[in-house]
């Protein structure tokens, strides 16, 4: 298949279908990488120089995913669209697994995405300094610290965070010298878990970044580097926007957004510069649960030839245990819970049902002695795989750390929360925060309209009471269970109940509970909690 280039473009592009890279994971298993490749050419015998990247973006601190990626990654460069992390400063031992997986995988440089901002200035630095590679931000700016309280260095955790950052690197691969970029997403200071950790900082909107980046580029150039990669936690449509309107760029590894992007496909992750030069893009889905390789030739001056986008998926390849012991030093030994006899794929959409996130609700009523829990959607990072379970394996599920609160919730404070709930996921980009899993209550609602429909209270004997959603109670009381982020912090709706409120706050989040629930169910659990959400039209 040819492509026509702009009439400013200096080649031809011609597509050809490739056959799967079989890669072999470091147990001695074979392992293929996704077959739905594609990589184009142009004059294959004016190429110069080939070389491979290994590269992984939003892996949000799945600690086991990392295990497994050890196993399969492989590149001449290793590389990541950022998001590695999660968690605020409870969840230290996260952060050190996290920079120690990055160090072992031999990442050289990341992209600063909105997760690594989820912990004070004072802890990023902290896990910066343990990290061989560099976090590139070309696009965050900070404030002086001299214009800001000098109080709060020390009560939010402010720290001279831009001496630990850069705009760029250049590494040297196969002898020749690769330019490296990195740019951070527009909405990074509304997805922070603590935004008053960084009021000193904000991050430039897409035309300045677009500016900045190229700025980088040029300054690269200058140096006599003619083959450059952005490392991007800007989304896909934004990376789209930056190919085409800059000029230079040969590789977009990017992020933020979860897209899975196989092979190589124009106008999907084939996009042309500002001069017509070829700019591939990557993203490789969320949650470690994807990794990629590509493959990549350039001519003598410095211009894409060749590409091959590889794809592998983490649960094919096995933990090392080398590793496992590395990362159980770290977050201490994992501890047998129970066996998971039969669970579904985890929904591709936040505006499914997900069954996985209802028996952890299941956990909470009835550990926490509530009516009914309730769990923001958007918080669930991983799922229940059949076989042996772990404490570990359950903490990748719910990663964040949130106290488990309990508290008397008014029908009214829930039927509103709800509809809030129901109209933000429906109308918002990737559907986020996501419609709630549940436990003592099924909902209906309408997508297209964004609306609740119906609510119905299911006690524990199974009976349903319907719940008058037009003109809910304010005089009637739940025991409500949920995190401490949803219940008094608010989450992405108004708060449940207060801290000062609340009937018990324990000193552990959902994973205790759910750990603590599957071993007094003492058999083989069956994850089939489905029909909490129905859907009308």
């Amino acid at each position: 298949m040819n492509f026509n280039i702009p009439t400013a473009a200096i080649h031809r592009i011609t597509f050809k279908q490739e056959t799967s890279a079989t890669k072999q994971n470091r147990g001695g298993s074979n392992r293929s990488l996704s077959t739905n490749q594609a990589a184009f050419e142009r004059n294959p015998e004016s190429d110069s120089f080939e070389f491979s990247i290994g590269y992984i973006n939003d892996t949000h601190g799945q600690t086991n995913n990392m295990m497994r990626i050890l196993s399969g990654l492989k590149g001449d460069l290793k590389l990541s669209a950022g998001d590695n992390d999660i968690g605020d400063e409870k969840n230290k031992n996260v952060h050190k697994a996290t920079y120690k997986f990055l160090n072992i995988a031999g990442v050289v440089a990341s992209a600063l995405g909105n997760h690594e901002m989820d912990t004070t200035q004072a802890d990023l630095i902290d896990s910066l300094n343990g990290y061989n590679g560099d976090l590139l931000a070309v696009n965050l700016k900070k404030d002086m610290l001299e214009d800001q309280d000098p109080n709060d260095i020390a009560e939010f955790g402010r720290d001279h965070l831009e001496e630990k950052l850069k705009g760029s690197k250049i590494v040297e691969v196969k002898g020749e010298k690769v330019g490296l970029i990195g740019a951070s997403p527009m909405d990074m200071f509304e997805r922070l878990t603590h935004g008053n950790y960084h009021l000193d900082c904000h991050v430039d909107e897409l035309e300045d970044t677009i500016d900045d980046i190229q700025d980088e580029i040029d300054s690269l150039k200058g140096q006599g580097i003619n083959k450059i990669i952005l490392l991007s936690h800007l989304g896909h449509k934004r990376d789209q926007i930056v190919a085409k309107n800059t000029e230079g760029i040969d590789i977009i590894i990017g992020g933020h957004t979860h897209e899975l992007l196989e092979g190589i496909r124009e106008g999907e992750n084939l996009f042309y510069s500002k001069t017509g030069e070829p700019v591939v893009l990557t993203e490789a889905g969320k949650d470690g649960n994807y990794f990629g390789q590509l493959n990549v030739a350039f001519d003598k001056d410095g211009v894409l030839t060749k590409v091959q986008n590889n794809i592998g998926e983490t649960h094919k390849f096995h933990k090392n245990m080398i590793h496992q012991y590395m990362f159980d030093e770290i977050l201490g030994k994992a501890d047998k819970v129970g066996f998971i006899l039969q669970a579904p794929p985890p929904p591709k959409s936040l505006l499914e049902e997900n069954p996985h996130a209802n028996f952890v609700c299941d956990a909470m009523k009835d550990e926490m002695g509530a009516d009914i829990s309730v769990w923001n959607n958007s918080g669930i990072r991983n799922f229940f795989h059949e076989g042996t379970i772990d404490s570990r394996d359950i903490k990748d599920i719910a990663p964040f750390f949130d106290r488990m609160s309990l508290a008397e919730v008014s029908e009214k404070t829930l039927v509103d929360a709800f509809k809030s709930a129901v109209e933000t996921t429906c109308k918002s980009h990737g559907n986020k925060p996501g419609l709630l899993a549940v436990s003592g209550l099924n909902y209906t609602v309408n997508i297209k309209e964004g609306k609740l429909k119906a609510m119905n209270f299911v006690d524990k004997d199974g009976n349903e009471t319907p719940i008058n959603i037009n003109n809910p109670r304010a005089d009637k009381m739940y025991k409500l269970a949920t995190d401490e982020y949803m219940m008094s912090e608010g989450a992405d709706y108004a708060i449940l109940a207060p801290a000062d409120k609340c009937l018990k706050i324990l000193p552990y989040d959902k994973d205790v509970l759910t750990c603590n629930y599957i071993k007094k169910l003492k058999k083989p659990i069956v994850i089939n909690q489905t029909g909490r959400i129905k859907y009308e039209g």
